[in-house]
């Protein structure tokens, strides 16, 4: 395969303006992400591949397939009266700060919508289903927080069917933690990796920045590969953060490190090399191995904030855009076109690798649209229970559960269930 680094397409330099986002803007999102993440109290101090499918015939035969195929990717949202298929109350497993319903959140119009792709269906999800075809498997998701935000909504949706059981955990605020279905012998897990490569996080007492080793995979998660069946890498927001960047034992670069000596070389090129890492790691190790894997990538999952973070209103939306209405472009296209080009690098060098699975789990747009779909304030129980405040803390970089998410795993199992098709057909 050659340098792990070594560039597979033609792009245009990135100019200057575009390397250095207008900060006014950017510099904020990584504090807000950090605060969102860890501490949710107040403190003192382009044309490219799409993801494709094929639908299934009917509920009745799931893994029969069609001839037409499906992009994901395009389409609209529209009314659903249906609802979700869970609720806050029913799931154990919502992280605190995205159960808006039980923190407050008095409209309900925001649950009652659906993807509708411009050509195709998109099935309702069917918990059955997807414990049927993950039998005797064990599914990771790996990444930041959306990958976690991505694992809750996916327990939930699953939990109608069959309860999981936790059965590990490690790490402060549940950073690694697996559940287990004893119905189908599943096994289902998380591991916090902001960067699937090597990092070491800044903490308050250390640097104000992170430190990442590009050429080197996280082995948080990497040495428990050979345990693995299928994995959901999900990254992005965290590369916003200030940090220096390494190479073999070369410092490359850094993101926003005034004070240091080194070149500023922005973060586009830095999470095109940490994707190119992660992918030729799984390509290696788990390509030629009897079992292979199958692997996603979540693109990038866009943000709503309009205007200061902690300001009344800064997510206010109670509707999806509509079709045309907002254009995916800036940091968002940026970001998930970076994604979706690794992804179609990283297939086209392991074409002859009969185990390995891999697809870009396509969801920015469809994400975009979804303004009205994060908890806002509700990241808080009640945050006007004492009257309106002008100042107010807002989540609206995650997504409420149940929410527009359960829909990236709607896709997720139309995925599956084509590739089991194939499987099937090849034997």
């Amino acid at each position: 395969m050659g340098s792990p680094f070594k560039d597979h397409h033609h792009h245009h330099p990135f100019s200057l303006a575009k390397k250095l986002i207008p900060w006014t803007f950017y510099a904020m999102i990584p504090l807000v992400l950090f605060r969102l993440y860890f501490y949710p109290y107040p403190l003192h101090h382009i044309t490219t591949p799409i993801l494709t499918s094929s639908s299934s015939v009917s509920s009745s035969t799931p893994f029969v397939e069609q001839e037409t195929s499906c992009d994901y990717t395009s389409g609209k949202w529209v009314r659903d009266k249906r609802g979700p298929l869970y609720n806050g109350s029913a799931c154990g497993t919502i992280k605190e700060g995205q159960n808006c319903i039980a923190h407050g959140r008095p409209d309900m119009g925001y649950l009652y919508w659906r993807w509708k792709p411009k050509h195709c269906k998109l099935p309702r999800f069917e918990p059955s289903t997807f414990l049927q075809l993950l039998r005797n498997k064990h599914l990771a998701f790996v990444g930041d927080s959306m990958a976690r935000n991505q694992l809750e909504s996916l327990l939930c949706m699953l939990s109608s069917a069959s309860a999981p059981n936790l059965v590990y955990r490690d790490g402060e605020d549940n950073k690694f933690r697996r559940w287990y279905f004893e119905s189908h012998n599943i096994n289902i897990s998380v591991y916090w990796s902001p960067f699937l490569v090597k990092g070491v996080e800044k903490y308050n007492t250390g640097p104000n920045h992170n430190q990442l080793y590009l050429d080197h995979v996280d082995e948080r998660w990497a040495a428990d590969m050979n345990g693995i069946d299928m994995i959901v890498l999900s990254i992005g927001h965290w590369f916003l953060h200030p940090a220096v960047y390494y190479e073999g034992d070369q410092v490359l670069g850094c993101h926003y490190c005034p004070g240091l000596n080194h070149t500023e070389i922005g973060f586009y090129d830095v999470l095109r090399k940490a994707i190119k890492t992660t992918l030729k790691a799984l390509i290696d190790r788990k390509g030629a191995n009897s079992n292979g894997i199958n692997a996603f990538v979540t693109t990038f999952s866009p943000a709503h904030f309009e205007g200061d973070w902690d300001k009344l209103g800064a997510c206010p939306k109670t509707k999806p855009y509509k079709e045309g209405e907002k254009a995916l472009e800036g940091m968002d296209a940026d970001m998930r076109q970076i994604e979706v080009e690794e992804v179609e690098a990283a297939k086209m060098n392991s074409t002859q690798l009969e185990k390995f699975r891999l697809e870009a789990l396509d969801i920015t747009s469809l994400s975009l649209m979804r303004p009205d779909g994060h908890p806002g304030p509700y990241m808080h129980p009640f945050p006007f229970a004492n009257g309106v405040t002008e100042r107010v803390q807002n989540d609206c970089v995650h997504w409420c559960l149940p929410g527009p998410i359960d829909t990236w795993n709607e896709i997720l199992l139309e995925v599956i269930k084509k590739w089991d098709s194939e499987s099937r057909r090849e034997e």
